[in-house]
């Protein structure tokens, strides 16, 4: 299927601004060596392949996709000088949720004490921060809502089989936030935006039990036993890379910028060399690209938000810089936010 790849601006009459952002990851670290006691793998296998060193872990029974996702929005709301009260829309972006149901979005809504505001998941794999920009920029755009909550937050040990080295050693646990609010008549906000799926490509990057297709049944029974997140690596770089490079290309030109006015790309943390690989066709400056999946691997959805909200505290972006917001995943998935800061 040929991908297609439109995209959409705002308006500046309603401009849905980022005012607040936060973050929060696990306190446990599980390094390469920590891994080699544990599967088939080396130190030096791992950086070679991925440019991982290390990723964070919950522990169990004490820390959650809610908890992280709470501690994340608390700091984006603080950030944003704005209360929990304010918040018209909680939009959560999760793959390893709090619970089958409720949503995630309703436990972070319980544990910031706000009971009134539209709570809702979007599964969207590692683009769920980029599409839930979009809804919430549409959301404000539309007049239906002034401040919007966009909450990832991702607990991927708990999908991982830990006898794998093709998986184990990519994921870890994180959480990022921002606070996007309408400002009128504004250049700053997201300005361009493009989103995009291709279901045809499911089985390339996949959690396939529970759920409908394997249910419960099959999996205490011992019918089906793939729990565990799969993953077909040399597809997944080969559709990632092209997919990556497409949507810069085209979100550029659909929103007539180069990459001369771009103070800064940050791309879903996935795997280091797929990152580079991205750069060398796309042609940007090491420091146009932020780069953090060597301490805590890929946090699926959580890797845009934390990145952006430690690009925006180490001061390597400030009001009014122009950021590129990329995205792939598995669906596949994929998609690009261009914001002004």
């Amino acid at each position: 299927m040929q991908k297609q790849f439109t995209g959409n601006f705002f308006s500046s009459n309603r401009r849905a601004v980022i005012t607040g952002t936060g973050s929060c990851v696990p306190d446990g670290i599980v390094t390469n060596h920590d891994l080699e006691k544990m599967v088939d793998t080396s130190d030096e296998w791992i950086v070679t392949r991925t440019g991982i060193k290390e990723r964070r872990r919950i522990v169990a029974g004490q820390e959650s996709a809610a908890t992280l996702g709470i501690e994340a929005s608390k700091r984006a709301l603080a950030d944003a000088g704005c209360s929990a009260d304010e918040i018209d829309y909680i939009i959560c972006t999760t793959i390893t949720p709090e619970v089958q149901y409720p949503a995630t979005a309703c436990f972070i809504q319980e544990g910031l004490g706000n009971n009134h505001a539209c709570a809702f998941d979007i599964t969207a794999t590692c683009s769920g921060f980029v599409y839930g920009c979009n809804l919430a920029a549409s959301l404000i755009s539309a007049g239906q809502a002034k401040k919007v909550l966009v909450v990832s937050t991702e607990t991927m040990s708990t999908s991982l089989d830990y006898t794998d080295r093709n998986t184990c050693v990519l994921f870890g646990d994180g959480s990022g936030a921002a606070v996007l609010e309408l400002e009128e008549n504004s250049e700053r906000g997201l300005v361009y935006n493009s989103v995009h799926a291709d279901g045809s490509q499911w089985e390339t990057i996949v959690c396939p039990a529970p759920g409908s297709r394997y249910p419960i049944e099959d999996v205490l029974s011992g019918k089906c036993k793939r729990i565990y997140t799969e993953l077909n690596g040399r597809e997944t770089y080969k559709q990632a890379v092209s997919t990556i490079v497409d949507t810069i290309t085209n979100t550029l030109e659909g929103a007539g910028v180069s990459i001369k006015d771009l103070k800064m790309m940050i791309p879903h943390q996935m795997n280091a060399r797929i990152i580079e690989a991205v750069m060398k066709r796309v042609e940007f400056a090491p420091e146009q690209v932020f780069i953090n999946i060597d301490k805590y691997g890929n946090t699926s959805s959580a890797s845009i938000p934390i990145a952006l909200d430690e690009a925006i505290k180490t001061g390597q972006l400030n009001k009014g810089d122009l950021v590129l917001l990329i995205a792939f995943g598995a669906g596949f998935t994929w998609g690009s936010n261009l914001f002004k800061l």
